[in-house]
């Protein structure tokens, strides 16, 4: 299948390049993002390949389908970046990489929550420049701690399993409940009590009209003070300004994110020559006890493998006539939201 693939980077590359051995589709990389302004990029492509911050919004879709392109493989999990119904309406096939490795993720989140309390990242500065004195690093034990974990799906289930062994009281909430979370021994509140008793609050639910600033002010006005807030999830789940007041007042004690919700035009990229315009996000960057990765919890051997191997499979699947096991449409949400 001829396919036009959307904002890569040498690693998107290789990987593909790698797995494509097995399949022989006729890949082009672009770098830059779709957007309806890069259009004209996919013409003559009936396939394109696009990643979390490619815009195909109504407009975007609707000249896709002007110029022929009736496939959109997704390689990653989550499609908030895609109008579903609109391209449901035009009848294009739309597939994604649902698992590609929660293990990658839940190892970034736990991670980040490591290094955010002990100050990994600001012990290695100062060890680089001779300062060993332990002043302003102070941090916590884990251990007996309260973590109320929100989405227990495949990477909320392996971050519970990870801060079990740390000995951490456990609390979930999904719409859905896990049962392999309940044997450990989490318990299932409704969001207003997991955002009371938590000490530490990881989110791992994907992004919906409904989860859209889930945490906003009303929420963390719930949270203990000094809570620990960990996002690996998607950057929209989180009211930015918001969580901003609440570093300032002490609410918030710490913040690790590996996303933000105007992520589009600084993930990915170098700007390291550049003045950040996203005055919210260079306030963030001001406050201590705050830790920012750029979107990379995926990025791991295994996930990039797995991603590439998915998404082009995906692809013979739907070139072959086959049903996809990984299609999505506003149907099949449906009947899994019934199921």
């Amino acid at each position: 299948m001829k396919v036009a693939v959307f904002s890569t980077r040498p690693y998107d590359r290789f990987f593909l390049e790698k797995a494509n051995k097995a399949f022989g589709h006729e890949l082009t990389f672009y770098e830059p993002h779709l957007t309806f302004e890069t259009i004209s990029l996919a013409a003559g492509f009936p396939a394109i390949c696009v990643f979390v911050n490619d815009r195909l919004d109504a407009r975007t879709l609707v000249r896709l389908h002007e110029i022929g392109t009736d496939i959109i493989a997704l390689r990653c999990a989550g499609f908030n970046n895609l109008d579903l119904d609109i391209a449901s309406t035009l009848g294009m096939q739309v597939v994604r990489v649902p698992a590609y490795s929660p293990h990658a993720v839940a190892e970034h989140t736990v991670g980040l929550l490591l290094a955010v309390n002990r100050k990994f990242h600001r012990a290695f500065n100062r060890v680089r420049e001779g300062n060993f004195a332990l002043d302003g690093l102070l941090g916590f034990e884990l251990h007996g701690k309260t973590v109320g974990i929100v989405g227990t799906g495949k990477i909320g289930a392996v971050v519970a399993r990870i801060l079990k062994g740390f000995g951490c009281e456990l609390l979930g909430y999904d719409v859905m409940r896990n049962p392999e979370c309940e044997a450990l021994g989490l318990q299932y509140v409704e969001l207003p009590e997991l955002f009371r008793r938590a000490d530490i609050i990881s989110l791992h639910c994907p992004l919906t009209p409904q989860t859209h600033h889930l945490i906003d002010a009303e929420a963390i006005a719930l949270m203990k003070k000094g809570v620990v807030l960990i996002n690996t999830s998607r950057g929209g789940l989180i009211d930015t300004r918001a969580v901003i007041r609440g570093l300032k007042s002490g609410k918030i004690g710490y913040l690790g994110l590996d996303v933000y919700e105007e992520e589009e035009d600084l993930f990915f990229e170098d700007h390291s020559e550049q003045v950040i315009q996203d005055d919210v996000f260079a306030r963030l960057l001001t406050f201590p006890n705050v830790l920012i990765t750029a979107h990379q919890a995926f990025f791991t051997e295994t996930a990039l493998t797995r991603i590439a191997e998915t998404t082009l499979q995906n692809l013979a699947d739907l070139e072959a006539g086959r049903e996809c096991p990984n299609a999505i449409s506003p149907d099949s949400l449906r009947r899994q939201a019934a199921a």
